[in-house]
């Protein structure tokens, strides 16, 4: 393929703001490694205001690389959305205008408290994700995926100071980088999207593909401390936790709200 093709195909759902430069190993991963049907891998990332973007722009840097992709920025209406640190952010496609979705990948924040209880948004979570190949997520973006009643009895991963909070939607909170459960693919906090974006690269187009990628955006994290929630001194977790518990208080109780409209909407089903 040309590199004009690559980028066509990469770019082509958000055209208006985005664009990508062919390289070599952009066209040798188009060439080789990657067998798509003619119809298009269509993948799409929620935005919501206040939302943490490396959650959902760090797979975004991996998935619009991807062959034969088309990337979709979804959110009601196409107008800026401002994250949780005022990064401005322009949504590509609207909620009604959304195909069926391939992959469907949600993000957290400190927004989505409000987002909880929003019936608009948990429906088009529900009906996207229902009929998604993938149902994906990052950070505490999984809150929102169990909001909509897609998480009971998955395992996920999540930010470690929210994870036990997903119990209330009957997901199992699982302390690694990247679970697969089935069609669920869910990463932990914030940076942990990277990796779950090579992930569900492999399983889209294959780990060879996945591979290079990896290579040509050179990613080998070499964090200057040495300090993870696994080997945190105590008093530092425990002063973390301090610290956040108004907001967590806030969330928590979004939560269970959102758990009590799932489980009541479940009853009148029934």
């Amino acid at each position: 393929m040309s590199g004009n093709l690559f980028v066509s195909l990469a770019g082509n759902a958000c055209i208006m703001t985005f664009r990508q430069t062919a390289s070599p190993v952009n066209i040798l991963l188009f060439n080789r490694g990657c067998t798509m049907s003619g119809k298009p891998i269509e993948i799409g990332l929620l935005f919501f205001p206040g939302m943490t973007q490396l959650d959902v722009t760090g797979p975004f840097e991996v998935f619009a690389r991807l062959p034969n992709v088309r990337m979709h920025l979804l959110w009601k209406r196409i107008e800026p959305v401002i994250s949780d640190v005022g990064l401005p952010l322009l949504p590509t496609t609207t909620f009604a205008d959304c195909p069926d979705l391939d992959v469907f990948c949600i993000g957290g924040g400190p927004g989505l408290v409000d987002f909880l209880g929003d019936d608009e948004v948990i429906a088009f979570v529900r009906d996207k994700g229902g009929s998604a190949r993938y149902v994906t997520s990052v950070c505490a973006g999984c809150l929102i995926v169990g909001a909509a009643g897609l998480l009971d009895g998955y395992k996920s991963a999540c930010h470690w100071l929210m994870s036990e909070q997903l119990a209330a939607f009957g997901a199992i909170a699982v302390d690694e980088r990247v679970v697969i459960d089935r069609n669920r693919i869910s990463g932990g906090g914030v940076t942990a999207g990277i990796d779950f974006g090579f992930q569900v690269a492999s399983e889209l187009c294959g780990e060879e593909v996945a591979k290079k990628l990896q290579l040509m955006l050179e990613y080998q994290p070499q964090p200057p401390f040495d300090i993870t929630v696994q080997n945190a001194p105590p008093e530092m977790l425990s002063q973390m936790r301090l610290e956040a518990e108004p907001w967590l208080r806030k969330r928590a109780a979004a939560v269970q709200k959102a758990a009590l409209k799932l489980k009541s909407k479940a009853m009148t089903a029934a």
